[in-house]
């Protein structure tokens, strides 16, 4: 029997190949809970569902905010080239079968 390293992330149990994939992933679930927050505190009656989805959307779409907040809203438009659910890509099957 083979022995595979896998890392696996505290915050939501998505296991990675290599030990950079899951450390990008953790940055970008603490960035969506900071900025779940930042809304539940600004936004008055928001409801708490809501306020994680508009977390995780702009924390997975970091890159192309920043971009935006530089002068070029439009991309914030465009198409993801990898899918909305790119940073999933890296999680390895096993995630999956929890």
């Amino acid at each position: 029997m083979a022995v595979v390293a896998v890392w696996k992330c505290d915050r939501d149990g998505a296991m990675f190949d290599n030990k950079k994939d899951a450390e990008e992933h953790d940055k970008m679930l603490e960035l969506a809970a900071n900025i779940t927050t930042l809304i539940e505190r600004s936004i008055e009656g928001i409801d708490e569902q809501v306020s994680e989805e508009i977390g995780l959307l702009l924390a997975k779409r970091r890159d192309a905010l920043a971009k935006a907040c530089k002068g070029k809203p439009e991309v914030l438009l465009e198409e993801d080239e990898s899918g909305e659910e790119s940073s999933d890509e890296t999680v390895t099957p096993f995630a999956a079968n929890q």
